[in-house]
């Protein structure tokens, strides 16, 4: 079936830096668009950023454009979220998620997405 696992959380200070991982196994999510989704304590699951199967067409949401940056790496499976600038109202639980279909375009709603990983926590606090 294939599975996603998001790593490189953690906690940091506002300002900081931290650059997340999502790698795949199990089957190959290289010719599939790929997103990351957010959801804090309390709040809906938030889109952040989708890329491309080639990652040719990138898509954020407007309130990371210009502090996230997202990429992926086909060969090695995984897809990358660089995170800069930190602010402590981006403290959630971050999610990678791929589409299903091979070749789709990016995405911004859930419901696109098929496949999820299991989250990790980042915290931004003082």
């Amino acid at each position: 079936q294939g599975q996603l696992v998001e790593s490189g959380g953690g906690s940091v200070q506002p300002g900081g830096s931290l650059r997340l991982s999502c790698a795949a196994s199990g089957r190959t999510f290289s010719n599939h668009a790929m997103g990351w989704f957010r959801q804090a304590p309390g709040k809906d699951l938030e889109f952040i950023a989708s890329i491309s199967w080639s990652g040719g067409t990138t898509s954020y949401a407007a309130f990371v454009r210009g502090r996230f940056i997202i990429s992926r790496d086909n060969a090695k499976n995984t897809v990358y979220l660089q995170m800069n600038s930190l602010k402590p109202e981006d403290t959630a639980t971050y999610y990678c998620a791929s589409r299903g279909d091979p070749l789709s375009a990016v995405a911004v709603e859930e419901h696109m997405y098929s496949y999820w990983g299991q989250g990790t926590q980042v915290t931004v606090s003082s």
